[in-house]
């Protein structure tokens, strides 16, 4: 028999290996299936993804954030104003703000109902309008109610002690004011952002504070800084387990000023003393310097006191109200040394010429002759020329030289008006205080367009002497006496005299803006115009007679005018000093000539330095009023600045 030639351990160790190497095919469905979940779950992670990262992003990231940390506003301190001399008119104390985080009120609803109960009975507010609040502002942490503001320490003792869930106390800085009433047209004050304004205003939260009228407002963006962030960070429950600040506060810039503080609290005080006087309750008093247009005082008396805005809302002063820059006025005779300039300019009237004033002008009517037109002057004043009739404030002068009579030529209403408009009185002035307003200039298309009549030579009258349908700013009308004294430079008045960080770093700085010049062929009209204003302080018919004992030459123009068909009068003053004495050859030198008062400047190159405007609403008796508060506010000017810089 024939024997294998393999041994028995050969095939052993054949078999082993062809049994590692035997392979079971799998069924092709199974591959199927497996491709198919796989792309289904690559699929559901890219749609999550791509759900939570671009369509809920916000919602997400702000709870998820909100989860870990809840960022609060840390108020930063508001920058300083100051006058001239770096005497601070507003200051910042430190003050608390509490608030509530509708979020953080209990989950139970008894409880969270008993601790409404509890805030609305301390803080003194309607339950109603809390649960309605809440009920709108509880989806977030940084939604939050504020309950209550500029708190004292006995307060922040009480509200400690109460242990409120949800009550938050917030450090902050509480606006305060030097002097409050003196000041506080001019500054103006603060107050929380409205939903208008929260919306027009970018980086801004609802609890922020912004100016809202005055300075506050003219100069918030520089004014208000920026606020820091402090996190707090929360677990998964909401509870605050650790504070961090994210970014530190940055204090307002400082805003210096070229207001006399000084010298405004003795105006204002010495204004109000005159409304007591007389039981008058509105006036307004504005100072600047002719030759460069810095304002040294502004103020509306009666004053208010920032604190207590609501009271005035509605009161019958309307005393928020800036009449300075805001109010508009018939401007009465001290319209009349624009008027003046327009005549000899124009050549309608020449300087020695002379008008009668019997104390009325009787212009014939030609449907009943038997009943004239009465254009009535305030006194009868006899034979005047333009420097006199600027003095005595002759009305039928000007009646005439205004809208002619018989043989004397008139201006007219078209060139009065285009002369109103070389004075800037339709313009703004540009001072830096919000919601100034311009003049308004009647002419004859106005009254046929609003009143479907034609002008008549008595509305022509009536604008003469400053009354009628013409209106102008106090602010406008002190510009444009200053540009007499300025021999028709027209300076941009300016309260600002230069901005600065907390370091010292200067951000804006001003200087002298001339926003007009009338040139050099109107300056000899000046001269003239300016020495019937020097008259009516220095000669004993003149209607500011009572300033001629003043160590210093003031030219002078009062006004009355007749509002409420004649049923109250509103008194102005106007003028300004320094007034050097001036030579020109073309002007007669009688116009330059010494009266017996030993009112004159010794310094003939010096230039005006201070320009007053002082009004009083309702006045008793007419300009006669005001002109013994320009008598002092001029001498303490004199005696405090002017002679204390000579020496």
């Amino acid at each position: 028999m024939r024997k294998s030639g393999f041994s028995f351990e050969d095939i052993l160790s054949d078999r082993d290996t062809s049994e590692d190497l035997l392979e079971l095919p799998l069924a092709p469905h199974i591959f199927r299936a497996v491709r198919v979940l796989s792309c289904i779950v690559v699929f559901a992670v890219l749609f999550q993804v791509v759900k939570i990262g671009v369509f809920e992003h916000q919602a997400y990231g702000r709870r998820a954030s909100q989860n870990i940390k809840n960022l609060r506003v840390v108020q930063a301190e508001r920058g300083t104003v100051r006058d001239r001399f770096g005497k601070p008119l507003t200051q910042n104390e430190k003050s608390f703000r509490v608030f509530l985080i509708p979020k953080e009120l209990p989950e139970d609803s008894a409880e969270r109902e008993r601790v409404l109960r509890e805030i609305s009975e301390f803080f003194h507010s309607d339950l109603d309008s809390l649960r309605s609040l809440v009920a709108k502002k509880k989806q977030f942490y940084d939604d939050k109610i504020l309950l209550a503001e500029d708190l004292k320490d006995d307060s922040l003792v009480s509200i400690s002690t109460l242990s409120l869930t949800g009550v938050f106390l917030e450090e902050g800085f509480r606006r305060t004011h030097s002097k409050p009433f003196v000041f506080s047209h001019l500054i103006g004050y603060t107050g929380f952002l409205s939903d208008g304004e929260l919306q027009n205003t970018e980086e801004s939260m609802e609890d922020d504070q912004i100016g809202k009228t005055g300075l506050e407002k003219y100069y918030d963006e520089y004014l208000r800084g920026e606020n820091g962030v402090q996190a707090d960070v929360r677990d998964s429950l909401g509870r605050v387990v650790d504070t961090r600040v994210v970014d530190l506060p940055r204090k307002g810039n400082y805003l210096e000023t070229y207001i006399d503080g000084e010298f405004q609290e003795y105006f204002y005080n010495r204004l109000q003393e005159e409304l007591v006087r007389l039981g008058r309750r509105v006036g307004v008093g504005i100072a600047l310097n002719p030759s460069n247009g810095e304002v040294l005082a502004l103020f509306g008396v009666p004053g208010f006191n920032t604190d207590e805005i609501a009271t005035y809302l509605n009161d019958r002063d309307k005393t928020l109200f800036t009449r300075a820059v805001s109010g508009l006025y018939n401007p009465a005779s001290t319209i009349k040394p624009l008027h003046a300039t327009a005549a000899l300019y124009e050549g309608v009237i020449r300087p020695e010429a002379k008008i009668f004033s019997a104390g009325y002008l009787e212009v014939p009517n030609p449907f009943f002759p038997a009943n004239p037109s009465i254009f009535k002057d305030w006194r009868a004043h006899g034979w005047v020329d333009v420097r006199s009739a600027l003095a005595r404030s002759s009305n039928v002068y000007f009646y005439e030289i205004g809208g002619g009579f018989q043989a004397q030529a008139g201006l007219g209403i078209a060139r009065l008006k285009k002369w109103w408009q070389e004075f800037r009185l339709d313009k703004k002035t540009g001072i830096d205080l919000p919601q100034e307003e311009t003049g308004f200039l009647p002419d004859p298309s106005w009254k046929k367009r609003v009143a479907g009549r034609n002008w008549l030579l008595g509305d022509t009258y009536n604008v003469s002497i400053g009354q009628g349908d013409l209106l102008i700013t106090p602010i406008e009308l002190l510009s444009y006496i200053s540009s007499i004294a300025a021999r028709g430079k027209f300076y941009q008045p300016r309260i600002m005299k230069q901005i600065h960080t907390a370091e010292g770093r200067v951000v804006e700085e001003s200087s002298p803006i001339v926003i007009k010049d009338l040139g050099e062929e109107i300056k000899d009209t000046l001269y003239y115009v300016e020495q019937g204003m020097l008259d009516g302080v220095r000669e004993p018919y003149g209607t500011s007679y009572a300033l001629r004992d003043i160590p210093m030459t003031i030219a002078g123009k009062t006004g009355s005018a007749q509002v409420q068909n004649n049923s109250k009068t509103n008194a102005f003053f106007v003028g300004y000093g320094r007034v050097p004495l001036r030579m020109d050859s073309t002007i007669s030198p009688q116009a330059y000539e010494s009266s017996e008062s030993t009112n004159t400047s010794e310094d003939e190159s010096a230039k005006p330095e201070i320009a007053i405007l002082i009004l009083v609403e309702d006045a008793k008796e007419g300009s006669l009023n005001v002109v013994p508060v320009a008598r002092d506010v001029f001498l303490w000017y004199y005696e405090h600045r002017i002679k204390t810089s000579d020496n």
